[in-house]
């Protein structure tokens, strides 16, 4: 290892980002357009009586002082002592709940996506005096999934858009993505809701409509009733399909959580004490490095980091971990041991004739800005004979990104056995289930088959199973073992043609080859017809270059 010259120490060692009051936002389109939530199967209408109108409490929000609930025991609990809002009786928040309802193992997977974050999230809510309800949010918007991505190219637990993220404080950039970090879309979302409601009088029915469709989309809405001397309340608007879902599908869920029992519903038991703790790293700092010295998997680190695109943190900060309690002792004292120029490891490399800096970059998996910067270059010019230092993984290609597409590798510590098993697809079968039962990689398994790793497989298909030696993997920390997706960052996005869409604008949209997109979809036509949908697996952590 190369020692750190020494203008890098003043380059690595940033200023710790402030864990309050981040400004972030959810899934909220500028255009007015929906952003296009979680897909789901219409529901029947039952008749369950609900309570009388629903409207909140004007209220000068961000003004309020915070509150602490007494000590519950159970986050449920305390969740249900800070709901605030009433639900009418309407035939939209009825079909939300007879389908969440006939759709209890949905309920579970959420709430086991749910377990890690929620008590984090209530307690911000808690400390603004903002609705409780607000925690459920996430269910609706990505249901609890940090790699959520949708067509719309809204990302994380609330579901930013790239330009909402931006206009609310969310860094995006090749090595870091905020609108996937939890501490800071958590914070941007609320500070976008409080700014919402006041927006709208205290009335949450508009602020959740707007930060749905667009603060400018429900306005517009307004004044149209108001010109046409209809009522301005959140039912009597003509708003966007998606957004009159929206606020009844939250209703929904919360109606559920309230009286779990009512609908037949079981709430797992979620103890009042916090699993995860943000800690201030203070620099530059190897991912690889970091689950070890918290004694965590590489994968559990991503997974309760998901706004992290690379092997390693953000130069420029955010300079933050979030790691369960009892992991952070063992893991501060080793950090503090660890001298600041020893936090990222280093090659020195000899530049050769043709190289430029874009070719250098691109092969050691870091940018141009970077290498310009660590080595104090003011322009991209360089010469063969010469030596620049380059930022590199601990563990090679294992570390060097999120995914390729897209989750680290496995541990290359582990062995190959050789041979191989065949493997007939049943009912209800994925990739990634096959594979946790065979100790195999999901992206592994599916390039053995000539598959797209998020493909949906066909009840009989004969699949090849290659032996590795390894075990499968344990499920990580505090998440889910048997969900639909690892620390997979390629998400599964429906997207709908729009008049002047071709292949290769869809394609540069969201970072896919032109190839890829006529292979998911067996394109044999030329052209593209408005309305069409295609189907994309869409790396979420190249999506915010």
């Amino acid at each position: 290892m190369i020692p750190l010259p020494s203008r890098l120490p003043g380059l690595l060692l940033l200023t710790a980002a402030a864990l309050g009051g981040c400004s972030q936002t959810l899934t909220v389109r500028t255009d007015g357009a929906p952003p296009g939530g979680v897909e789901r199967e219409p529901a029947a209408i039952t008749d369950h009586d609900l309570a009388g109108p629903w409207r909140a409490t004007p209220r000068a929000t961000g003004t309020a002082k915070p509150v602490t609930a007494p000590a519950t025991g159970d986050v449920w609990t305390r969740m249900r002592r800070g709901f605030t809002l009433e639900i009418p009786s309407n035939p939209r928040v009825e079909r939300e709940t007879a389908w969440y309802a006939a759709h209890p193992a949905y309920i579970e997977r959420v709430q086991e996506r749910a377990r890690p974050y929620l008590r984090y999230i209530v307690d911000r809510i808690e400390a603004r005096g903002l609705p409780m309800e607000l925690a459920l949010l996430p269910v609706v918007e990505s249901a609890y999934q940090p790699f959520a991505y949708s067509h719309g190219r809204a990302a994380g637990l609330w579901q930013f858009i790239p330009s909402t993220g931006e206009h609310f404080g969310l860094k995006q950039n090749w090595w870091y993505d905020g609108r996937r970090d939890i501490v800071a879309s958590t914070g941007a979302a609320l500070d976008y809701l409080d700014q919402l409601a006041r927006r709208f009088d205290g009335d949450w029915e508009l602020a959740l409509a707007a930060y749905n469709a667009g603060a400018g989309t429900v306005s517009r809405a307004i004044s149209r009733n108001r010109g046409r001397g209809r009522p301005t309340d959140f039912w009597s608007l003509d708003l966007p399909r998606e957004t009159s879902g929206y606020v009844p599908r939250l209703l929904a869920i919360t109606r559920i959580v309230r009286d779990p029992a009512a609908f037949d519903v079981s709430l797992a038991p979620l103890p009042d004490e916090q699993l995860l703790q943000p800690v201030d790293i203070g620099s530059q700092l190897d991912l690889a490095m970091a689950a070890e010295m918290a004694g965590l998997q590489i994968d559990e680190l991503y997974r309760l980091n998901p706004g992290f695109n690379r092997w390693a943190t953000d130069p420029d900060g955010p300079h933050r971990l979030l790691l369960p309690v009892e992991r952070v002792e063992r893991f501060s004292a080793e950090l503090a041991a660890l001298p600041v120029e020893e936090r990222v490891r280093w090659q020195r490399y000899r530049i050769r004739r043709g190289d430029n800096l874009g070719s250098i970059a691109r092969r050691h998996h870091t940018t141009v800005a970077l290498l310009q910067q660590v080595n104090g270059l003011k322009s991209s010019r360089i010469r063969a004979g010469r030596h620049l230092l380059i930022p590199v993984a601990s563990r090679g290609q294992e570390g060097q990104a999120l995914a390729s597409n897209r989750a680290p590798a496995a541990n290359p510590q582990r062995g190959s056995a050789g041979g191989k098993t065949w493997y007939r697809v049943r009912s209800g079968d994925s990739l990634w289930a096959i594979s946790r039962r065979h100790g195999v990689d999901h992206r592994e398994l599916a390039a053995w088959n000539d598959l797209s790793p998020g493909e949906t497989l066909r009840t009989g298909t004969r699949l090849e199973i290659r032996s590795t030696g390894r075990d499968a993997d344990p499920a990580p920390y505090g998440l889910p073992s048997d969900l639909d997706a690892p620390i997979d960052t390629l998400s599964r996005v429906n997207y709908r043609v729009r008049s002047g869409d071709s292949l290769f604008l869809i394609a540069r949209k969201f970072n896919v080859s032109v190839a890829d997109l006529r292979r998911w979809n067996t394109l044999s036509e030329k052209y593209l017809q408005p309305g069409q949908t295609l189907r994309l697996y869409v790396d979420v952590a190249e999506q915010a270059l």
